[in-house]
């Protein structure tokens, strides 16, 4: 029998996780995934397959495609119940256990431990370190045994016995002696953890820290994008995806040409591929045709001196030629021969040469490119049918306020319809995301804590609307900042003051947190500014927001010393230069006017008021809105 097909193993997740605040420890952040992850990523290749044993958070457990099963024994949340649990269920003769707090655990494993087992004739092998001569620490919770086994566990635990180093006293057990101490490091606090995490991302105090006026009460919007954008990080997972499905995904690799394009040195012309030798400089050049070549056909035409041969675009140069004459400039002397005056051409003209357009092994598209319908043509051009993409990003959103009332539903006295969900959801499909639309969440602490922990452990991001500024019934803000690293800022920008953002945590999971505005132009102007541009670092593109000069059509309020966003309309003037006049009123409220708008006019903080004729900045809506 295959000894790796001999093998089960399991991954004991089942515990309480008292020493880490009783946080299911194997779904625990670990360098960029958790640490059950590390452990499956590490047993799976030296078992014939594997499970987990957990007893909460089941569905996120099943997510990693392996069987969860939860423990038969109630009221013992320990590795003993697990294994118990794993010995019912195995279908190999022996079964290898590890648990989820153990990221570093040996490749060879399960290797050593069937080899020291059938030496000895053990029905149980466990790993142990030390030197000779030193003190041995056994690990007994990485163990090979034999399933046979299941009645000694099973006798032993009735009995009210719990040490993972006492149940198999009565039977056979060695003992295998590993050097490197580290693989079997369980890491059982969060200080330890977060020492170990050397991919773990900044928090955002070491970013701020580096802002030498850092106030959140009155932070300039420069100084929040780059916060935003040093805290944030790529997610990273790569999936292969057919070509026509990579239609606006980022790429994640670099796309290498296999062949040179073109392939040949080729005709760029309809004409007479001929031999620039024979050219005469100071009168007729006369030629004889002796054949026709074809693209897309092979052809032996080879001219010798004084010939030439008809070639239609994209025909491969006959080996000789190096030079191609269009065929409106050539006279035809007979049927078999042309002639063309003096200075028609010169040697070399019109002949596309192999790999002009990329050579083989260069890099056709550059990783962080949004795939556009031209790059699909590209890529097909390289016989390429499948491309790397960086995985969806899954955002989750809700939208907060008892005053909010959904399509369809009757308005009350004081009520209005929830319109952000549905510009978000525009912003984000624009985005190509993930969606997951958690709908209107009431301004109730326990509701708007549960929204908050299921979309944290179902999406990437969490975008809420309304809620992050200072009021009596906005309890959002305690329960983001209880529930991870999130600040709140006033930003000085109009529309758009309150902003929350920082990443927060729940049963393992964490994702990264905009608390937007709840007026509708607020929302969608924070959003543009701060989280889109995120959004698209996480999903490994850099693609900045281009800005446009226009004329000012009309003069225009604004006090220096904040950033102004004001809706308008891009037009040109009489000469023909791009001029932009604003829609009117410019309260954060009024929808209308971002439906009207076709652009943005940006003024920055240090510009004061604008007059009729001066040039300003503008962000175009097309292809954003």
């Amino acid at each position: 029998m295959n000894k790796k097909a001999s093998i089960s193993g399991l991954i004991l997740a089942g515990g309480r996780g008292s020493r880490m605040g009783h946080v299911d420890k194997g779904l625990q952040a670990f360098r960029g995934t958790t640490m059950a992850d590390h452990v499956l990523a590490r047993l799976a290749p030296q078992v014939a397959s594997v499970a987990i044993n957990a007893n909460q958070n089941l569905d996120t457990y099943a997510a990693f495609g392996v069987p969860v099963w939860q423990d038969d024994l109630a009221g013992f949340a320990g590795p003993l119940a697990g294994l118990e649990t794993g010995l019912r269920r195995c279908q190999t003769p022996y079964l290898l256990t590890a648990p989820c707090d153990s990221p570093f655990l040996p490749l060879d494993l399960a290797e050593r431990l069937l080899a020291a087992l059938e030496e000895q004739d053990a029905d149980l092998a466990f790993a142990a370190t030390g030197e000779p001569g030193m003190r041995v620490q056994a690990h007994p919770v990485f163990c090979l045994v034999k399933t046979s086994l299941l009645p000694v566990l099973s006798s032993y635990l009735a009995e009210g016995g719990r040490r993972m180093d006492g149940w198999y006293k009565d039977v056979k057990a060695v003992e295998v002696l590993f050097e490197d101490v580290d693989a079997f490091r369980n890491i059982n606090t969060l200080d330890e953890l977060h020492s170990l995490d050397t991919s773990r991302p900044p928090r955002l105090a070491d970013v701020t820290s580096c802002l030498s006026a850092y106030d959140p009460e009155a932070l300039p919007v420069r100084d929040a994008q780059r916060i935003i954008r040093e805290f944030v990080q790529p997610v990273g997972a790569v999936e292969q995806v057919a070509l026509r499905a990579a239609l606006g995904r980022v790429l994640a690799r670099d796309i290498v040409s296999p062949i040179n394009v073109p392939a040949h040195d080729n005709s760029a012309m309809d004409g007479y591929a001929l031999r620039g030798g024979d050219l005469v400089p100071d009168g007729d050049t006369r030629l004889k045709v002796v054949g026709t070549v074809y693209a897309g056909r092979p052809s032996e035409a080879a001219p010798g001196p004084g010939e030439c041969v008809r070639i239609m675009t994209g025909g491969v140069m006959p080996e000789g030629c190096d030079s191609v004459v269009p065929q409106e400039f050539v006279a035809q002397e007979s049927a078999d021969a042309i002639v063309l005056g003096a200075g028609t051409i010169r040697a070399g003209d019109n002949r596309r040469f192999a790999g002009e357009d990329l050579k083989a092994g260069s890099a056709a598209l550059k990783a962080g490119k949004i795939i556009r319908p031209a790059d699909l043509g590209l890529v097909a051009s390289l016989g390429i049918a499948e491309v790397p993409v960086v995985r969806r990003l899954r955002v989750a959103f809700f939208s907060t306020g008892d005053e909010l009332r959904s399509i369809g539903q009757a308005l009350d006295t004081g009520s209005v319809y929830d319109s952000n969900r549905y510009t978000i959801y525009g912003m984000l499909q624009r985005l190509g995301c993930e969606i997951i639309d958690m709908g209107i969440v009431r301004d109730d602490p326990a509701a708007l804590e549960a929204a908050l922990r299921t979309a944290c452990e179902n999406a990437d991001v969490i975008i809420t609307s309304g809620g992050v500024s200072v009021g009596a019934a906005d309890y959002t803000r305690q329960i983001m900042a209880r529930l991870g690293d999130v600040t709140f800022w006033k930003i000085g920008m109009r529309p758009g003051r309150p902003l929350a953002f920082g990443r927060i945590g729940s049963n393992g999971r964490s994702a990264f947190l905009f608390g937007l505005p709840g007026n509708p132009v607020a929302v969608m102007v924070s959003f543009y500014f701060f989280a889109r541009e995120a959004l698209l670092r996480m999903m490994g593109a850099e693609a900045p927001l281009p800005l446009l000069r226009a004329r000012s059509a009309g003069a225009i309020r604004k006090k220096p010393g904040r950033t102004e966003y004001q809706r308008g309309i891009l037009t040109h003037g009489e000469d023909g230069m791009p001029q932009v006049r604003i829609t009117g009123s410019q309260g954060s409220g009024i929808l209308r006017s971002m439906s009207e708008a076709n652009c943005m006019v940006v003024l920055h903080d240090e510009q004061g008021n604008v007059a009729a004729g001066d040039m300003v900045d503008v962000l175009m809506f097309e292809g954003l809105l």
